[in-house]
């Protein structure tokens, strides 16, 4: 497997100074983005069979052992405060449960039967799309999820830094990003691990876009949680409205903070429950909701 390879150009990694060392993971990193460009046909097609999953009712679930697992489990928790998702849309599934998030339970990935049972008691349906991430393409854990979720009908997504992979060849859409030997040998917490990390942004950027929880690059379905949020929200609703801070203020406070419901409350001139109304019409879309106000005017 190639991620287990030894680096040629880390031999002498023990004898290096800090700056030396730092030099030389740097360069490997600049790899990393190179072998993710690679691979964007196939992510474009799993982003495609995801957002149609979502949009017809179902879920996006990651599922993965160790690094792997955790990458999935971050990128399905930021969904909720970035797209304003519900906590069930997106979720993350870690060989060993939550607690393997923050302490290694390295046994976990070797029980075949774990990952299938895990999808079960989450009650996966044909609906959902399941993502399995894996750096070596042959976790146990992981495969086994990937082969109960095809046996239902579920979408399989497969990211692998080893290709070929019997991960890549159980899944419907198999991504392969090759990013080479570790700097360290075996650690694929380092250049697999970001190159996973940047294929998942990817497929969960590109599918909620899609489903209509931007406007422009502006997250409009933003969840105001702390104070940073709520000036974020205050600055997207004076971007797109053009009213003052002030304005935005009053206007996120009369909308329950919800910034898309404020901007249609300005921008169509109705109170909380219209704008609201209008934009379960559209599915939450706010551009087909203002596109809509400029077609009838």
């Amino acid at each position: 497997m190639l991620t287990e390879q030894q680096n040629p150009n880390t031999h002498q990694l023990d004898k290096m100074d800090t700056s030396s060392i730092l030099r030389l993971m740097n360069d490997e990193d600049k790899t990393v983005a190179f072998a993710v460009e690679k691979a964007i046909p196939q992510i474009a097609m799993a982003v495609d069979a995801i957002r149609n999953r979502l949009a017809d009712g179902g879920r996006l679930l990651y599922i993965g052992a160790g690094t792997s697992g955790r990458l999935g489990v971050l990128d399905a928790v930021e969904c909720v405060p970035t797209f304003g998702t519900s906590p069930d849309l997106v979720k993350g599934i870690i060989a060993g449960g939550d607690g393997a998030f923050v302490q290694a339970v390295e046994g976990a990935e070797d029980d075949t039967e774990q990952g299938k049972f895990d999808l079960i008691n989450l009650a996966l349906t044909a609906k959902d799309a399941v993502v399995g991430v894996a750096a070596s393409g042959r976790t146990p854990y992981t495969l086994g999820a990937i082969e109960y979720a095809k046996s239902i009908g579920a979408i399989t997504v497969g990211v692998s830094c080893n290709d070929p992979a019997p991960l890549l060849d159980a899944v419907d859409i198999a991504i392969g990003v090759v990013v080479g030997a570790e700097v360290l040998t075996g650690s694929t917490r380092l250049k697999a691990g970001t190159a996973q990390k940047l294929v998942l942004n990817m497929i969960s950027t590109a599918t909620f876009v899609q489903l209509g929880k931007v406007y422009g690059n502006l997250m409009v379905d933003v969840q105001i949680t702390n104070e940073k949020l709520e000036l974020r929200a205050q600055r997207i609703v004076q971007e797109i409205t053009g009213v003052d801070n002030n304005t935005a203020v009053s206007l996120l406070k009369q909308a329950k903070n919800n910034a898309k419901v404020a901007i249609v409350m300005h921008l169509q001139d109705v109170d909380c429950e219209q704008a609201t109304s209008l934009l379960t019409q559209s599915n939450g879309n706010l551009r087909a909701v203002i596109h809509s106000t400029e077609r009838n005017s």
